[in-house]
């Protein structure tokens, strides 16, 4: 039998406003509410609502033979409850189905994997709470920001309970082996690892509208027939992908609603393929270690963390975020911690990305800046009042000017 394991990312960032020079020290918010209600609004207009509505249709019809996952950022979730709270609760209608599993993942879709063990376990047990409080159920299966993975972040996410972690099917990383079979972390065997099918997944996220792409149209019907044509014994086939695929990135003059609607029936009409989840697939037979000393990502044709960390503006301004993480720890001030927290989103980063990949170009599109500069600028006076805030603030090391210790 063949496993069918689709999985959608769902996140939004808290942009930033414009905040020059001359701001810094006054009493200035540092996010742009009109500009994440509208950005919301407009994608939960084209996407997140139907495309729910769609999915709890096929839940309906199929039962449980249909199943997906979300990994939801809890920046998106804050988002929802603050903007617009009806998209909340169609994530509740599904969860409420049984068809969903909701993963981990850092609660702002941050680097903070790679740069401070202990801000990443506080953002992933908050964001499993986040999932459990809304959906009533805590996640056992961990996608981390954008499929970022290497071996220490997989020991990390062990250490944390989670049995099964999904990342990215580099060629670079794979070389002869594989996507479409359970591996395992090299340091504790008992954490599966999940690998992407990118070029399946690719296929409906990036090329499903590319008129000069030799496949197009790509129906659910010929997909289908790839996944048929996959060797028996490659048992799983991982097709993970933005849910702003449906309505957003794939809008739906161009049929994609249409090939979401069919696909599932298209699929469970063979009787060696049927969907299944990520905590589901960790009891497969895993088909050995792999060893992954450097991180990988989902982003760019190289899969790496450059289209974060390619020049020195994003280094720069990475480095002098997580200098704060101290002042934050200690701090009591729970709207500056949260200000902090949500900065962390890697959207502020690839807004500064100067690398010509087509990672970098997708989300330089959809930037507000008229520049990396002008991104990099903006970014870093916020920082700077923040830290003039952090500075002014009792903490609980020294409380009333009493050293605790």
């Amino acid at each position: 039998m063949k496993n069918i394991c689709l999985s959608f990312q769902v996140h939004q960032p808290f942009r930033l406003r414009k905040f020059p020079f001359f701001d810094i020290g006054e009493a200035v918010d540092y996010f742009d509410d009109a500009a994440n209600t509208a950005v919301l609004k407009r994608v939960a207009t084209k996407c997140y609502l139907p495309s729910n509505k769609l999915l709890l249709k096929l839940f309906q019809k199929h039962g449980k033979e249909f199943r997906v996952s979300f990994s939801i950022s809890g920046t998106f979730l804050d988002q929802c409850e603050q903007y617009m709270p009806e998209v909340i609760e169609s994530f509740k209608k599904l969860a409420e189905t049984g068809n969903v599993e909701f993963l981990g993942e850092t609660y702002a879709h941050s680097l903070s994997a790679m740069k401070s063990k202990e801000e990443f376990i506080r953002q992933v047990n908050a964001h499993a709470e986040k999932i459990e409080s809304l959906f009533g159920e805590r996640p056992i299966a961990f996608r981390n920001t954008e499929l970022i993975y290497a071996d220490f972040i997989g020991e990390t996410v062990y250490e944390m309970g989670y049995k099964v972690m999904l990342t990215k099917g580099s060629d670079w990383v794979l070389g002869w082996k594989c996507p479409n079979y359970m591996y395992s972390n090299c340091a504790n065997p008992n954490l599966r690892l999940l690998f992407k099918n990118y070029h399946l997944s690719d296929d409906i996220s990036i090329r499903f509208s590319d008129r000069s792409w030799t496949e197009w149209p790509l129906t659910a019907e010929k997909f289908v027939h790839w996944l048929k044509a996959i060797p028996q014994e490659e048992e799983i086939v991982n097709l993970f992908m933005d849910y702003g695929t449906f309505g957003e990135h794939q809008d739906a003059k161009t049929g994609i609603f249409d090939f979401l609607g069919e696909f599932p029936e298209k699929v469970l009409k063979q009787e060696n393929l049927k969907f299944i989840t990520p905590s589901e697939a960790a009891l497969l037979p895993n088909m050995g270690d792999f060893a992954i000393p450097y991180p990988l990502s989902l982003e760019n044709e190289d899969r790496n963390l450059t289209a974060w960390l390619s020049n020195d503006m994003q280094q720069d301004a990475l480095d002098t975020l997580y200098d704060l993480e101290d002042k934050v720890v200690n701090c009591q001030d729970t709207k500056l911690r949260k200000d902090w927290l949500y900065l962390q989103s890697i959207d502020h980063l690839y807004y500064m990305s100067t690398k010509g990949s087509s990672g970098s170009n997708l989300h330089t599109s959809f930037s507000p800046y008229n520049s990396p500069f002008a991104a990099f600028i903006n970014y870093m006076n916020v920082l700077t009042d923040l830290s003039q805030k952090l500075d002014r603030v009792p903490n609980h090391r020294n409380f009333f000017g009493i050293q605790f210790i």
